[in-house]
């Protein structure tokens, strides 16, 4: 049975499964900020996926992208698997804009995280889930 890492189960909200993948919003509202987590225990780096895992997730990662261009119409996507503090295989999908606390530098390490409001986190998790529906039928 798939088993989350604590810090990412603290620090997020679950938004979907995909077949690979748990999808994951960081619990910051500075930053719409999706993390994708490999299904798989004791996964530490992505070279670790065989090569049917590696194209799934190559093609969920391009679904979590073109979910935040849709949702948040960023000025650029930041995709990332760092595993410094997490080592789980965890990859970031940050939504990025000119006007965000942290541009142009990177997101991490700069600022404290600022969790949602209930109704925002709500409506974020709603449009988010309608979004991976409707794209995964395309």
């Amino acid at each position: 049975m798939f088993k989350l890492d604590a810090r990412l189960q603290s620090d997020t909200v679950f938004v979907t499964d995909l077949p690979l993948c748990r999808v994951l919003l960081m619990n910051d509202s500075q930053f719409p900020w999706l993390i994708l987590v490999p299904r798989i225990n004791d996964l530490a780096e992505l070279h670790e996926l065989d090569d049917a895992q590696t194209v799934q997730y190559v093609a969920e990662s391009r679904l979590t992208s073109k979910v935040l261009q849709k949702v948040f119409t960023p000025y650029k996507l930041n995709v990332a698997a760092l595993g410094n503090v997490v080592r789980q295989l965890h990859i970031h999908h940050v939504a990025r804009f000119e006007t965000d606390v942290a541009w142009p530098a990177p997101i991490w390490g700069r600022q404290a995280a600022v969790p949602y409001s209930a109704e925002a986190l709500a409506a974020n998790l709603e449009q988010l889930q309608s979004a991976f529906s409707m794209e995964e039928k395309l």
